[in-house]
């Protein structure tokens, strides 16, 4: 065959003539299909106030309507994302962001982003024979048993004694609202208000605080231990080994030491506002909720059918009793939320804590 001349260049085949170079492209339907299942899909660990578990595989959507959430709250518990440490206080949930501690508590359970990180392990069964125990104590105090069940069960809420007889880790772990024993095994009553149990959303947020700040106690011990050999090392001898690793050392002091400022920060920004502080209040605002909602059903299958010719002088005068008592009403709740005592002294044992490990970060760097 000849071959072509160089001025009639050879023509290339029609399109309609030859194969497709590639298959043909999904259609928009099937993409969006696809885009639909895998979006926003996240494995969760359900854990309800009697310690059952359950893995459960949810998207944002199903979260949001469970939890009465935002999206924006929910993006804080993403692991890609790498928030700091967070403890928001919303109507029906606390949101929990604290080192490998991803949850979402309401009155009633807690919701556990599924990890694989090792420490979370750990911190799931410890969760759950606080509330194992918890759910005991309650159902205690429900069936009227005060004396065996409000007072006896409440100091054995998180079997301090026997773990402390065991010599388990707790020892540098704050005496929290919960934790406050003496010698007896009892609670200390000016740590509480009589024999009243703590309210579900606050032993799993206490459990929470513990596990992380154990943590970054732990993480602060070992560095601690590493960086005055190495700097006695150091000044014996200077050499690139040497100081390459004191340099990695001082590296990982400054990054805990952020996220235990961060951490610190968080707790002093919740114990400085008293309103945040009363948002986490999940199990009275509950109540109060279903008080108000059986108030207003029954309101109105009783309210009375007005006559025509009833004055509309009386009627306003009604009106008037009626918004004066709701003012009043309101007033009561206001003050009632805002008393947070409770709270704010659990929340303090675990600030001094993280100030305990900021100061001797601190020390370290010096």
């Amino acid at each position: 065959m000849r071959p072509p001349s160089p001025h009639h260049p050879q023509q290339l085949p029609h399109p309609s003539n030859s194969a497709p170079l590639m298959g043909p492209l999904p259609t928009g339907g099937q993409r969006k299909k696809s885009s639909k299942g895998t979006t926003g899909v996240r494995s969760w660990l359900l854990m309800d106030s009697g310690g059952k578990t359950q893995v459960m595989e949810a998207g944002k959507h199903v979260i949001m309507r469970r939890t009465g959430l935002p999206a924006r709250d929910l993006r804080i518990l993403d692991p890609v994302l790498m928030y700091p440490s967070t403890v928001l206080g919303r109507e029906r949930a606390i949101v929990i962001n604290l080192e490998h501690i991803k949850a979402i508590v309401t009155a009633h359970e807690v919701l556990l982003v599924k990890s694989t990180d090792p420490s979370v392990s750990p911190f799931v069964d410890e969760l759950q024979r606080r509330l194992i125990r918890h759910n005991q104590v309650t159902t205690a105090a429900l069936e009227g048993n005060e004396e065996d069940g409000s007072k006896s069960n409440w100091t054995r809420l998180h079997d301090l004694g026997e773990s402390q007889s065991r010599g388990e880790s707790r020892e540098n772990s704050p005496k929290g609202f919960s934790d406050q024993f003496d010698e007896q095994g009892r609670v200390e009553k000016n740590q509480l208000y009589g024999s009243k149990v703590l309210p579900f959303e606050f032993v799993a947020l206490e459990a929470c605080l513990e596990s992380a700040c154990s943590c970054l106690e732990n993480e602060a011990k070992r560095l601690e231990e590493e960086a005055y050999p190495a700097l006695d090392k150091l000044s014996s001898k200077i050499s690139t080994l040497n100081l390459e690793r004191v340099r990695q050392i001082k590296s990982r002091l400054v990054a805990i030491t952020g996220r235990v400022q961060k951490v610190r920060d968080e707790l002093e920004h919740l114990l400085d506002d008293d309103e945040d502080m009363a948002e986490m209040y999940l199990t009275e605002k509950s109540v109060e909720r279903d008080l108000e909602i059986n108030s207003s059903a029954s309101s109105s299958m009783n309210e009375p059918i007005l006559c025509d010719e009833m004055d509309d002088e009386i009627v306003q005068a009604d009106m008037e009793i009626d918004r004066d008592a709701q003012i009043g009403t309101t007033t009561t709740n206001t003050s009632k939320q805002l008393d947070v005592q409770e709270l704010e002294m659990l929340l303090e044992a675990y600030f001094v804590q993280i100030d305990g490990i900021l100061n001797k970060l601190s020390t370290v760097r010096k």
